[in-house]
């Protein structure tokens, strides 16, 4: 079975194609990185206007690259929420009018069921029960997964999401957007101890990072913004190692609350930050748990995550009708 995924949930355009839930036959992705950094931050016209002028030749790219007909395709999924509304519309729509004109069935998808799904695309996918833990711009949440459709939240951020914390972080330091990726780029040969930041809320379940951002502004205001490249990532690589403890912490704290987990799944964004998948993967020793670190180019958004979510949704006979709705904010329980 082969079916196409579309992504589109807020600045990155996708359309893959996915065989049997973990064969990825192609895919292509549109950032709007580009569009966006003059401004700091997603610009959500901007990023809708991106989508409609990206969509087309992705998906003329994707079907030529895998030597993929529309007849070969079984089934459209495509991202529903939670996400840009307008962002989430534009994919949406063209997935709607594509399963009308091909009459396959159209599956929409959760975006964070999506994250969970990305290291599925593997011959040898994690066992159930497992632990998904998402730390993405929008999201950082640890999901106690039983099945593909028994899915709880165990823990979650009580305000930013640990993405959302890099990108605050890296505009108080003036290192531009998006922040995750240059503060990890910054931190590589840098002393993560040069600041003390505070890890907030040790012996909570939960996550907490606005406060950690109002530490490093706390520190720029007493010192000033470091005037010299070794200083200023010494401070970037200090603020990441309390975002990556604060993760790491919360991670094992969730394992030792369900012994019966037998793998950890790491995905969203940030699970490409390569502290963080350093750090968790030396905690993870410790548990008999089997440790899976979504491959790098399916951490970010992307549409094989969906298409392999939706071909799991289809298999177990759920699919949508053509009155399915975009939902800007939708709990990945309730929607399951």
């Amino acid at each position: 079975m082969i079916v196409l995924g579309i992504e589109s949930s807020c600045d990155d355009t996708s359309v893959a194609l996915v065989q049997d839930g973990h064969t990825l036959l192609s895919i292509h992705t549109q950032s709007q990185f580009e569009v966006h950094k003059e401004f700091g931050g997603i610009v959500p016209e901007l990023a809708s206007r991106s989508h409609l002028q990206n969509f087309l030749p992705l998906l003329e790219k994707c079907m030529e690259s895998a030597s993929i007909t529309k007849d070969q395709i079984d089934a459209i999924a495509v991202t529903y929420g939670p996400g840009l509304i307008g962002s989430l519309l534009v994919g949406l729509s063209y997935a709607k009018a594509l399963a009308f004109l091909w009459n396959i069935p159209l599956i929409g998808v959760h975006h964070i069921q999506g994250h969970l799904m990305a290291s599925f695309l593997r011959q040898d996918p994690p066992e159930f029960p497992l632990l998904g833990f998402v730390a993405s711009g929008g999201h950082t949440h640890v999901y106690l997964m039983k099945s593909f459709d028994e899915i709880e939240a165990v823990s979650w951020s009580i305000d930013d999401a640990a993405g959302e914390a890099f990108d605050k972080g890296a505009k108080l330091l003036g290192l531009g957007f998006p922040g995750g990726p240059v503060i990890d780029r910054r931190s590589k040969h840098a002393n993560p101890d040069f600041v003390k930041f505070p890890r907030p809320m040790p012996t909570s379940p939960h996550f907490s990072f606005s406060g950690l951002k109002t530490s490093l502004l706390t520190w720029i205001q007493k010192h000033g913004l470091p005037s010299d490249e070794a200083t200023l990532n010494d401070v970037a690589a200090s603020y990441q190692e309390a975002i990556v403890d604060c993760l790491v912490n919360k991670l094992i704290k969730a394992l030792e609350a369900h012994s019966e987990v037998k793998s950890v799944v790491l995905c969203g964004g940030v699970a490409a930050n390569s502290r963080l998948r350093e750090k968790l993967s030396k905690a993870m020793h410790r548990f008999d748990v089997q440790t899976y670190l979504t491959d790098l180019k399916l951490c970010t958004d992307n549409a094989a995550m969906i298409a392999c979510a939706g071909y799991h949704k289809l298999a177990s006979g759920q699919a949508d009708s053509l009155e399915l709705n975009a939902s800007a904010s939708v709990p990945l329980t309730s929607s399951l």
